[in-house]
């Protein structure tokens, strides 16, 4: 039915607005307390095995949404109510900013893949500490985590100030936090993986959300797949020595390598990071070094590319503590989760693993 629905309606769309619009619909069936539990019921099924814990969080399951679909945590209760295990909101920066001029989020169908330079379009740190300070809490409250990056007319010499605001705002509603170094569409963002350069950051962030709340509140980073082997040796020997919770990869790529879309049409797009299916391999190669590197000492947390369980699982037997997705969410739709959960049950039955923990990292230690 969804991929009748995206064909007819959402293919003929502008991708932001299609966004938009069904985002809309997942906030307005979440406003219903009936509805929402009914929709839960249908879509979110819960197998006891699958919950897991990490970064100290107790979860339903491994498997959770990506930064970027909900940019400003004003649709929590909704994505929840879908499936996700957890939910990061984010991007957001220090001030708010309106992002890159549209059009700025392009479908590459052929390929199961978005382009996307959005530019970190949110409400900034104010409005959403706001905004989270305001949502009650109980005992099915979802995990969020709160993606943090750099406001784009902050210059490099000043990032770090600028992460610190939303650090000081934010940290104390966040379940854990993720600060964002890997996006393609900030000028000079990228140029803060250099390991001189993030790990003060990081101390600084650390620090700081210490100050503002009274538990200890995980800390991560996120990276691109883009950097080379090395870089990301040295990242994981950073995080290591630093005493991070643990490491996002990956975020999108600049590479368009290997699309089955025209290279007319992909110089027609322009710039931006790619997600999605083609993400698969290389994102997979960066978790088996930092697993390699880091030997199960800091979280590790996989993303880009995974559209099936199987995906979940190879990136869980390769050693991701969690999962997350986005991309196919765009082109799956709202019973993405249910099939989601259903495989990464029928895989832990059939691997003779007790649970989920039990699994992680289970091809590196057989061979």
């Amino acid at each position: 039915m969804y991929k009748l629905l995206f064909n007819l309606v959402f293919k003929k769309m502008d991708p932001e607005k299609a966004h938009h619009l069904a985002f809309f619909w997942i906030r307005l069936a979440a406003s219903v307390p009936g509805l929402r539990s009914l929709v839960r019921l249908v879509l979110a099924p819960r197998d006891p095995r699958l919950r897991t814990t990490a970064l100290g969080l107790d979860l339903p399951g491994p498997f959770g949404l990506g930064a970027g679909f909900d940019k400003n945590g004003i649709g929590i209760d909704g994505l929840s109510m879908l499936g996700f295990d957890f939910v990061e909101i984010g991007t957001i920066t220090g001030e708010p900013q309106p992002g890159n001029p549209e059009p700025r989020l392009f479908r590459l169908v052929e390929d199961r893949a978005l382009i996307n330079r959005m530019g970190f379009n949110n409400q900034g740190s104010a409005r959403v500490a706001a905004r989270l300070a305001a949502r009650p809490h109980t005992s099915s409250t979802p995990v969020v985590g709160v993606n943090i990056g750099k406001t784009k007319v902050v210059d490099e010499a000043d990032a770090t100030a600028d992460y610190l605001k939303s650090t000081e705002r934010l940290a104390r509603y966040a379940d854990y936090l993720v600060v964002n170094v890997s996006s393609p569409n900030t000028p000079g963002l990228r140029n803060l993986q250099a390991v001189k350069v993030l790990g003060p950051l990081l101390w600084d962030v650390r620090k700081k959300a210490d100050e503002v709340t009274s538990r200890h509140v995980p800390l991560l980073v996120k990276i691109a797949p883009d950097l080379a082997d090395e870089d990301i040796d040295e990242i994981a020997d950073m995080a290591l020595h630093l005493g991070l919770d643990g490491i996002i990869c990956t975020n999108t790529t600049i590479g368009r390598e290997g699309l089955k879309e025209s290279a007319e049409r992909i110089e027609e797009i322009g710039a931006g990071g790619l997600s999605g299916a083609p993400l698969k391999e290389r994102s997979l190669e960066v978790l088996q070094r930092l697993r390699a590197r880091t030997e199960g000492r800091l979280v590790l947390i996989a993303v880009g590319g995974i559209e099936t369980a199987e995906d979940a699982w190879q990136r869980i037997v390769h050693g991701a503590d969690l999962v997350q997705g986005y991309s196919a969410f765009i082109y799956e739709g709202p019973f993405w989760m249910r099939r989601m959960h259903k495989g990464l049950s029928a895989r832990l039955r059939a691997s003779g693993h007790r649970t989920i923990a039990d699994a992680v990292g289970a091809a590196v230690k057989a061979g």
